[in-house]
Order: structure tokens, then sequence, then C-alpha cells
């Protein structure tokens, strides 16, 4: 679908709105908004948090996300105002209200000044100003701690374009037609990577458990969340496989990182590489050594899959596990049927610790974990199976996302184009549907 523009523009002298349509006019925030400040002097609200998602209300009384001591001191929320993160101009966000509600001091709340405002227009609008970045050049404060914000003086002079009222509906109208279209695509792609890494965790857990030998006899492991094995297939303590490994590495060699996701790197990663925040010492000697088919584990992230094979020499955190081989066999299988669901459980059930984010799987109980291996050539052929249906489908899933990325790209360009008059949609909305 191609839009065109309007037949006439004119100049803003505004830097990042340049030129809009002809008879659009363009209003500072200030003559459009008025910002509310009433504390809700009282506890028993529900509090609203802004997300990428949109505003939530949060669960208190778990203990996700960050919590007040005292939640009379936030700020009260009415149904169709509007709450700005402003403090974080790089990940915040903004959305309307639904409910009543109290939200945090820090964040804007502001309502419409005259019913010449068409909340989604301006909701669009505003979100557009994340998206693109637009208030960013406009904050204070320091990025990098996450604190950018856009002060009050600079939030009021903020220019908008603003059209007609009616006109400012239909784009609405237009644009909540046509972002639910592309949402309805973007969950079907999403979904399609759910039941591809459905598919992968079930061929993969068959294969490392039951193996690809069809027809053959089975027995019972003994092992509770093993249960089946092929008759053929040995039964082993971990501590029968592994011994553990203290030896301290060589200053020259590469520190190797552990994710839950992919494993033991192949290189030493910069702080760009990692999505989370890593403190590393600056003291190399303390690191362990590990050597191609060890295993080694993070000891608090183990049961969420924080382990692999390591494939090269080099270094691992002090804080870490390093498994040594102490027979033949392909490390590589053993970490594939620990990476099964129950396996997962298994290793988080040995786990110590008050909590789950203070669990640790220490060597002594990692070792008496029991998992089943075929003999060696049997581990190659599934070892070899599982790289190449990870390939495949890891394809699949690579090309679903790559269509969420375009998607979402589409999605944010017709967005900026409609509520900034580079396209005109007037004529793609009927009339009373606008008017609604």
């Amino acid at each position: 679908m191609s839009f065109l523009g309007y037949k006439n523009y004119k100049s803003t002298g505004v830097d990042w709105l340049r030129e809009v349509p002809s008879h659009w006019q363009i209003r500072r925030i200030k003559s459009l908004f008025e910002i509310k400040k009433s504390i809700a002097n009282a506890d028993g609200f529900d509090v609203l948090s802004v997300t990428q998602g949109g505003l939530k209300v949060k669960n208190i009384e778990s203990n996700e996300g960050q919590l007040s001591m005292d939640y009379s001191k936030y700020q009260v929320v009415e149904p169709n105002d509007f709450v700005m993160n402003h403090m974080d101009l790089l990940t915040g966000s903004v959305d309307i209200a639904s409910v009543n509600g109290v939200t945090s001091p820090d964040y804007r709340v502001f309502t419409p000044k005259s019913d010449q405002v068409c909340d989604r227009f301006f909701l669009y609008l505003f979100q557009n100003g994340y998206r693109q970045k637009i208030f960013y050049a406009f904050g204070q404060g320091s990025s990098q701690l996450g604190r950018w914000r856009m002060p009050t003086k600079s939030f009021n002079d903020f220019v908008f374009p603003f059209p007609p009222p009616q006109e400012q509906a239909a784009i609405a109208a237009f644009l909540d037609r046509e972002t639910s279209k592309i949402d309805a695509l973007v969950a079907e792609q999403k979904r399609l990577i759910e039941l591809l890494g459905e598919k992968r965790q079930a061929v993969v857990s068959h294969a490392v458990t039951k193996g690809l030998i069809l027809n053959v006899g089975m027995k019972d492991s003994g092992v509770e969340w093993l249960g089946e094995i092929p008759e053929h297939w040995q039964v082993y303590r971990l501590g029968d496989l592994f011994g553990e490994s203290m030896e301290t590495g060589d200053e020259t060699l590469p520190i190797l990182s552990v994710s839950i996701h992919t494993g033991v790197s192949d290189r030493e990663l910069d702080e760009r590489d990692f999505d989370r925040n890593v403190t590393r010492s600056e003291d190399r000697t303390k690191y362990k050594s590990v050597q191609p088919n060890d295993l080694t584990y993070n000891m608090m992230r183990a049961w969420q899959g924080g382990f692999g094979t390591v494939l090269i020499n080099g270094m691992v955190s002090p804080a870490y596990v390093v498994a040594r081989p102490k027979r033949n066999f392909f490390t590589a299988f053993v970490e594939q049927q620990l990476r099964t669901p129950h396996a997962i459980e298994e290793m988080r059930r040995h786990s110590k610790g008050v909590t789950d984010f203070r669990l640790r799987l220490y060597w002594d109980e990692f070792k008496s974990l029991r998992v089943a291996i075929p003999d060696m050539g049997e581990q190659a052929t599934i070892v070899g199976f599982v790289a190449a249906q990870t390939q495949t489908i890891g394809a699949l899933s690579a090309e679903a996302e790559a269509a969420i990325t375009i998607l979402q790209e589409r999605r944010s360009a017709l967005i900026s184009g409609a509520v900034t008059g580079k396209i005109d949609v007037r004529d793609r909305v009927p009339q009373q549907v606008a008017a609604e």
C-alpha cells in the first residue's frame, strides 16, 4: 500500500518537523495539555506503571519490579489521563490511562485542555517521539545511567503539529485500523517462533533421552526424570563422568562467557555483546582454565540453562564450576540431555538457596545427578542430528524474526508519516468512522 503526500506544505521552522500540510497549525504542548500533580495521600489504589507494552497495573504483592515503601506519595491518575515516563527518553514510553490509580511521582501526568485534542492522535504523536528518538535531543541528565529526562520547560515548549480536530480523528482511526492489522501479523510470526521452539525442544528431548533408533527395546532407567531409556544405554552419575577442575588460567587466554541462551562463547566478548551487566575482575590470574569438551556452569544460573560445552582453550569466571571429562564421551550430548525441561527442573531441585534468584548448584549436588548415554558412535549421530535440527529450525525462526522487524519498521514509518503529515490518509477512512 502506497500513500501520497498533501498537495501543499508550509515550513514550521522546527528542525525535527520541518514542514506540515499548509492547513495544519503548529502548537506548543502547553497550549494543548495541562500537567497534573495530584498526590494520593492514601494507599489502596491500583499502582500503574508505564511499560513498552502500555500502562500496566503493577502487582505490588510480588517482588517483581521496583517497589515503593509508601504509595500514598504517588500521583493520582484518572481515566483518559496521559502518563509519560519522561525520566527515560531512550527506553521509556507514554500511554493513556483506562482506569483510576496512582503512578510514580517521577512520571508526568497530563490531560488535554479542550475537546479539540483527539486523544488517540496525540498518543500516536507522543509515542512517535519516543520511537523516532525525537524527544531524546531535548533531554538532560545522564543517558548512560538511564536518566535522560525531559525537563518541564522543554516539555511545555515542545512543538507538535496540530491538524483540524476531524482530521486528527481520521488519522487516528486509520492508524488504529492499520496498526491492528500489522500487530496481528506480528503476533502470527511470534506464535510461529514459539511453535518452532516447542518443536525443537520436543525433537531434541526425544533424541537425547530415547535415541533415534526405531522400535528399540526400552528399560526403566531408575531415574525419575529420565523414565524409560533404550535398553543398551547406560546410566551414570555426573561425578562418574566428570571431575571438578580448579586449574587456574593463563593470562593470554580469552575469558569465555556462559549464556542461558547460547551456552559457552567461542571467543572473549566485550560489553556490547552481553544481554545484561557483567562485572569482570581486572586480575585475570583468578580465572579458571577450560579446554575443549569441558562442561562449565554458572552456579547461580545452572537451573536456568547457564551451562555449556567448551569449544576452545580459555578461561571462565572463578565463580563458575568447571567439570572435566574423566572418560571418553561427547560432552555436547550430556549438555543437550541436561537442557531438557525435566533435567533443568532436576537441577533446580538440587540447587540450594532461600529464593529462586539465590539458588546455587554446587559441585557436590551437580555430581550426584544422573544421566543416560549410549556408545560413542550413537552419541555422535545424535549430536549431529540435534545440530542439524537446530540449524534448520533456527533458520525458520530467523526468517520469522526478520519478518517481525520489517513489520515493526513498517508500523513505525506509517505512524510517523501520518501524524507529521508526510502522507495523506484522509480518504482511507470513511468519515463516519473518523467521527466516532
